[in-house]
Parts: C-alpha cells; sequence; structure tokens
C-alpha cells in the first residue's frame, strides 16, 4: 500500500518543520507556506490524503482557502484539519460549518496531531475503497446486464430461425419485418394516439419481439406449410393456428419463468416477461384486420394490441414484396397501391400514413435486405 501524502500548509517556517518531522516517519509530507499554493499542490496528482490547514495567514486565510477548495471537483472531498491558534468556539463552527473535519489548537500536542490525522486518513482511505469497490459493482452489473441481454437475443434469435428454417421460402424475412417494425413505430412516436405506447423502453420490446410472429409455424405440417401451390380450405385452417401455437408456446414459456418469482410477490416482473408478452401479442394477433374480418379472434380496431397492428403492415408489404414458392414478387409500386387501398379495412389508418411517410426508407430496406440466389439473381 502506498505512503498517505498529507498536506501541511502554514505560513511560518517553523510551524511547517514541526509537523512536517513529526509526521515524515509515518506520511509523505508536502508543505506550502500559503493559501495559493496550497491550492495547486491540493489538486496535483497524486494527490493528499489530507490536508493540515492554517486559519491565519496572510493574503488568503484557511477559511478563504477551505472554502475553494470545496469549490473544486478534484479536492472538494480531501478531508480539512484546521491547526489555528484561535480557541474561540465559533472560529471553531465556522470552520466545520465550511467543511473542515477536525480541529488542533497550537502549541500542538505531538500525540493529538498523530492520533487525529491517523483516524481521517484511515477513514479517507476507507471511503475511497468503498468508492472504488461501487464503481467496479457498477462496472460488473452493466457487464453482466450486457452478457443477460445478449444471451436473451441469441436465444430469440434462435428460436425466430427454428420457424424460418421450416420455411425455407422465408429468407431474410425476420430481418426486414424487424426493420419495418421499427421504421414504422419510430415515425409513429411523436404521434399524440400512439406517444404512450411508443415510448423508447416499449418501442424496443416491440423491435426485439417482432421476430417471433410466426414462432407458431414451427407447428404447422411440412405439406401444408412448404406446400407450392394454393391451400384448401381444410389446409388453411390449420395454417391459420400457427397464430394460437406461437402464443400459447411463449405464454407457457412466461407461465414457467413466472413460478420461479412466486415466492417473491413484491419484485417487479422481469424484463424478459414484459418483452415476452409483447410477442406473445404479435405472435397471436398479427394476422388481425382493423375491420375484424382477421384470424384468430376477430379483433377489430384498437382492440388489437398495436405491436400485432405494426407487424401486419409489415408483414403483407414484405410478402407481397418477395418471391414465394406459389407466387412471383409483386412490383413495390403494385404492393404499395394494396396497401393504401387496405387502409381502414385491414390496416390502422395511422399506420398506412406512416408507411407512406417512410416508404423510401422501407424500399432501402428491402433492397438491402433482399434475398438474392445463389446465382447472384434476386
Amino acid at each position: 500500500m502506498e505512503t498517505p501524502i498529507v498536506l501541511v500548509v502554514d505560513d511560518e517556517p517553523t510551524n511547517l518543520a514541526v509537523l512536517a518531522n513529526l509526521l515524515r516517519p509515518l506520511y509523505t509530507v508536502r508543505a506550502c507556506k500559503s493559501g495559493e499554493q496550497a491550492l495547486a499542490a491540493a489538486i496535483r496528482e497524486p494527490r493528499p490524503d489530507l490536508i493540515l490547514l492554517d486559519v491565519m495567514m496572510p493574503g488568503m486565510d484557511g477559511f478563504s482557502v477551505l472554502h475553494r477548495l470545496r469549490q473544486h471537483e478534484h479536492s472538494r472531498d480531501i478531508p480539512v484539519i484546521f491547526v489555528t491558534a484561535l480557541s474561540d468556539e465559533l472560529d471553531e463552527e465556522h470552520g466545520l460549518r465550511l467543511g473542515a473535519v477536525d480541529y488542533i489548537t497550537k502549541p500542538i500536542k505531538p500525540a493529538v496531531v498523530l492520533s487525529r490525522v491517523q483516524v481521517h486518513v484511515e477513514v479517507k482511505q476507507a471511503r475511497d475503497r468503498l468508492k472504488s469497490h461501487n464503481a467496479w459493482l457498477e462496472t460488473e452489473v452493466a457487464r453482466r446486464m450486457q452478457e443477460n441481454v445478449l444471451i436473451q437475443d441469441v436465444s430469440l434469435a434462435a428460436m425466430a430461425q427454428l420457424a424460418e428454417t421450416r420455411d425455407s421460402d422465408l429468407g431474410n424475412h425476420i430481418a426486414r419485418t424487424r426493420a419495418y417494425v421499427e421504421t414504422l413505430a419510430r415515425r409513429l412516436q411523436p404521434h399524440p394516439r400512439f406517444a404512450r405506447d411508443l415510448d423508447e423502453l416499449n418501442l424496443t420490446r416491440i423491435v426485439k419481439a417482432s421476430p417471433l410472429h410466426d414462432i407458431g409455424k414451427i407447428g404447422i405440417p411440412d405439406r401444408i406449410l412448404l406446400k407450392p401451390g394454393p391451400l384448401t380450405p381444410a389446409e388453411w385452417a390449420i395454417m391459420q393456428t400457427h397464430c394460437r401455437i406461437g402464443g400459447n408456446a411463449i405464454e407457457r414459456a412466461m407461465n414457467t419463468t413466472l413460478r420461479q418469482y412466486a415466492d417473491r410477490p413484491d419484485q417487479a416482473k422481469p424484463e424478459a416477461l414484459m418483452f415476452l408478452e409483447v410477442a406473445k401479442d404479435i405472435a397471436i394477433s398479427h394476422h388481425e384486420r382493423w375491420d375484424g374480418s382477421g384470424y384468430p379472434d376477430g379483433l377489430a380496431g384498437e382492440a388489437i394490441p398495436l405491436a400485432a397492428r405494426l407487424m401486419a403492415l409489415a408483414d403483407v408489404f414484405d410478402a407481397l414484396t418477395t418471391e414465394r414458392v406459389y407466387k412471383k414478387p409483386w412490383p413495390v409500386e403494385a404492393a404499395v397501391a394494396l396497401v393504401r387501398e387496405q387502409k381502414n379495412r385491414h390496416f390502422d389508418p395511422d399506420i398506412v400514413e406512416a408507411f407512406e411517410a417512410e416508404l423510401d426508407t422501407l424500399v432501402a430496406i428491402q433492397h438491402r435486405l433482399t434475398d438474392r440466389c445463389p446465382g447472384g439473381l434476386t
């Protein structure tokens, strides 16, 4: 451990010599003969652990020095002991109010000086250790939180890929729809109708949850999911169950996690559960329609969760503009025309307006994340 540094400030050379000789066997001693010198020495690295400060000095007295020390970010936490011939209690109270930690009167008693210096140096060192430990804890908590977020994101990506690998038609569908959803949500953030539900935390949850919208397709048989032609009514009914399958799977995951918190009812719900609630809403309701003609529950208007309304438009736009085994991609102009036509029918009208306002961005995303064949053709 490094030897503590004590800064001694006194305009009398004799007093400086006495204190320096007394303290030097135990501490590194710096000596100053004026308040101006003391202010400079207090912020010079390595900074002192304690300052012994004379009160009665010409020019800048000890009270003024202490006031200046407390104003500077690099010296405000250094403990100061006044060493003075003043014995008036009012002077002592004034010094303590300014922030001094102790008072030593002249003529000094060596044992008293050594004892009080030791106490305040040890207190300063303990405080520094605690501050350092707290800083380490904050860094460690932040690091572990980042690790947890990374693990959550990787797990999410793996879950989403399970559905995507079942349907080789989808390509970059997950990446595109996630980017579309974020673009639309950010456009709507200032809108009075959406401001409360699209604060930054909720928006982040929606964007992170969007890749799970088709997780329920894991439960759809290959003969239906991968069928190259139109589905029969019976097959279509089975395909529609992917919404409920996905929502139920996410709900079971939530219930499993909640059981771990059953003995901690006062603890706030973990962020992972808040995120999964949004994912469940998207998985179940992203095929609902604004006019109530969608599935699985026939919800209409604002009864459809906002996250699902955003995904509904993103999902349709992506389906129209990308190639599937049963169709060629539509031109962007045709897809845009259909989205406009479905305003107030399939889609929330304000989300359609956001779509139109951000069309250039959405098309750029579509081009950047387009699916390419092995030969390089789109």
